[in-house]
């Protein structure tokens, strides 16, 4: 049975226990990360040497990355549901899922943590909302590639959708001040319909 390592409370790892759901893949977790501990263990940097959230292990294939693990899952898995056919539609998806991290999460992670992770007397609310101001702006860019469609690589769900879901489902139920986007609300409403998201990603933020 596939395992996996990480906290629930995890961006990264609510990206592959949402997938796993959607797949109807089972699995086994264990806690890691933060108050868990487990990741700086000498048994756990063997599998993953970043000491970091998810890892995951398949009859002795040992993988990290969440969007490494998203696509090994969709592929294995999902071949013409979560991992598109069309390579076109898949190189979409795929580029949803490299700008989710490099882009979108890197502009986000300030706010989330700022807000969230930081206690109130040390957050600096003047780099938190300069970066609330651009996620803003970035996410004016799903909004655009939204219209027009249910998903953002064309009418299905693809693996595309799970890592920048997590993120702005995360950037949605903040309380910063965000622009009008109506496909993007649009389309995380029809996430929150979705059992594996709402079950994994529609959580308390902590």
């Amino acid at each position: 049975m596939l395992k996996i390592w990480g906290r629930t409370n995890s961006v990264n790892v609510r990206k592959v226990l949402w997938c796993c759901d959607e797949l109807g893949v089972p699995f086994e977790r264990t806690d890691a990360g933060m108050q868990h501990g487990v990741v700086n263990t000498p048994e756990y940097r063997k599998l993953n040497p970043n000491g970091l959230v998810p890892t995951i292990e398949e009859d002795g294939f040992v993988l990290w990355e969440s969007h490494a693990i998203v696509r090994y899952l969709s592929a294995k898995h999902g071949a013409g549901k979560l991992w598109p056919t069309d390579l076109r539609m898949r190189a979409d998806a795929d580029r949803w899922m490299d700008w989710a991290g490099g882009t979108f999460g890197a502009a986000f992670r300030p706010v989330f943590w700022g807000l969230v992770r930081t206690p109130p007397e040390k957050r600096d609310m003047k780099a938190i909302n300069e970066a609330a101001k651009k996620c803003g702006e970035l996410a004016g860019y799903v909004d655009a590639a939204l219209a027009g469609r249910r998903y953002l690589a064309g009418g299905q769900l693809t693996m595309g959708d799970i890592p920048l879901g997590c993120h702005l489902h995360l950037w949605l139920n903040l309380p910063i001040e965000r622009p009008a986007c109506a496909n993007l609300t649009g389309w995380h409403k029809r996430l929150l319909e979705r059992p594996a998201f709402d079950k994994w990603v529609n959580t308390k933020i902590t």
